[in-house]
């Protein structure tokens, strides 16, 4: 890859030449990425792709205005014709009181090492060898009938990111990532579910015949479905489903969200959420987190944080434009790529685990539906109501007793937040990441 300094050389020097050609202000972001990927079905390699490209991202501040430009093409002619077309547009867009750059004093000093970037490259016959694991794994299983394949992938990426106020770091990171999906029965009566883990060291990945196996076990177990009856019972989610519940609170609470008014949780910082039981974090120092990162995208330092402390929502998601408009600091969450401006965005969201198995958590439950995957959006961000589809399975006197299909669950989300209790299995795959979680009180429509 092309060495950092020579990477920082080349966002610097945008920064340089659109000051020069009349910028009060700008930043600049260059990127470079390698990735490999492979698909494998019943055996046989279907895709192989390799990608590799350099991408930069300027953006220019005219007094209170501002523009971005980007491009692949890093030759000299064409970063001259990017300063040029950034500087031109700037003056007539409209202004905006809230842009502008982080003031020197709040930039990140001391990065810390996150060990977000393995060194050595995945090869061919490393993702061909953990995809066909997998695939083999998940069709010894006994009532598996077919294949949709394994993939799996590899990349690295450089960010090297400058700014006129003297901002210039740059970071790296490495992702492996593998899947598998199987279907079971025949005819008409198939099914079909997956497995998938994602690390930044590709000896941190779930071994890939354990994760081929899961794949076939849980879509052999979803053979036979019932149609559940519509009723108010406790609803668990599996940790692949609750994690999106964590999607929902990150995006309620997106500076952005707040500062248009346009989330139903934009009056409640500092009010309980949650059970004093639930925790939420938001790390992105932890290593070798799949969405770590020591500094954010306008250079402000990074920090652990409690997002929902012992149930209390204690802060906002926030970059610099958001945290203005609120009249609060940004909490260095800014991310973005080379073609848009930076926007808030969360790192390695996790809730806490709490203190009883996933067993202990449902053995009260004499009828419930334990949900193992959501379908559609039916989420209203600005009311908190929820509407999914979902499948799973039926709780009887806290077993798992028969799978369940074509169910829609629904409630909303700020009683659910009420009333989440979480059990003790949580793992970090996803980079968003929940145990199993319980909430009672919402409801079910089935037959």
């Amino acid at each position: 890859m092309t060495p950092e300094s020579d990477l920082l050389a080349l966002a610097d020097g945008l920064v340089e030449r659109a000051r020069t050609a009349g910028a009060d202000a700008a930043d600049a972001v260059a990127v470079e990425n390698r990735s490999l990927s492979l698909t494998l079905r019943l055996g046989e390699t279907e895709r192989l792709e390799r990608s590799e490209g350099i991408d930069v991202g300027l953006r220019v501040f005219v007094g209170q205005r501002q523009a971005m430009v980007s491009s692949s093409d890093v030759s000299d002619g064409t970063l001259a014709d990017l300063v040029e077309r950034a500087v031109a547009m700037a003056p007539v867009v409209p202004e905006d009181p809230y842009c502008g750059l982080a003031d020197a004093a709040l930039l990140a000093a001391d990065v810390a090492d996150v060990d977000a970037c393995e060194d050595a490259e995945a090869t061919v016959e490393d993702l061909t060898d953990r995809a066909r694991a997998a695939e083999d794994a998940a069709r010894t299983v006994a009532g598996v009938t077919n294949s949709e394949g394994a993939e799996a992938d590899w990349g690295q990426s450089v960010r090297a990111i400058a700014a006129s106020n003297g901002f210039a770091r740059t970071s790296r990171r490495s992702w492996h990532s593998l899947s598998v999906s199987v279907l079971a029965g025949e005819g008409t009566a198939m099914e079909r579910d997956y497995d998938y883990a994602s690390a930044v060291y590709g000896g941190d990945l779930d071994d890939a015949a354990l994760l081929g196996r899961r794949a076939g076990e849980k879509a052999v177990a979803r053979l036979g479905p019932r149609k559940a009856r519509s009723a108010q019972v406790p609803i668990v989610y599996d940790p692949r489903a609750a994690r999106s519940l964590l999607g929902h609170l990150g995006g309620a609470i997106n500076g952005a969200s707040v500062a248009r008014g346009t989330t139903f949780l934009k009056d409640r910082m500092g009010d309980r959420l949650f059970s004093d039981s639930i925790t939420v974090v938001d790390d992105p120092l932890r290593r070798r987190g799949l969405r770590s990162r020591p500094f954010d995208g306008e250079g402000i330092a990074t920090r652990r944080m409690a997002i929902i402390d012992a149930g209390v929502l204690t802060t906002w998601v926030l970059d610099l434009r958001s945290a203005r408009q609120l009249g609060l600091d940004s909490t260095g969450h800014a991310t973005g790529g080379t073609a848009s401006p930076p926007s808030p965005a969360t790192s390695n969201l996790y809730l806490e685990p709490g203190a009883v198995s996933p067993e202990a958590l449902m053995a009260d439950i004499a009828d419930g539906f334990y949900v193992t995957e959501l379908i559609g959006f039916g989420v209203n961000g600005v009311t908190g109501d929820y509407s999914r589809g979902a499948s799973g399975f039926w709780i009887e006197n806290g077993a798992l007793a028969y799978p369940v299909s074509e169910v829609t669950v629904a409630g909303n989300l700020v009683d659910m937040f009420a009333n989440l209790s979480a059990a003790d299995d949580l793992e970090f795959r996803y980079g968003t990441d929940a145990p199993t979680v319980r909430i009672d009180g919402m409801t079910i429509a089935g037959r």
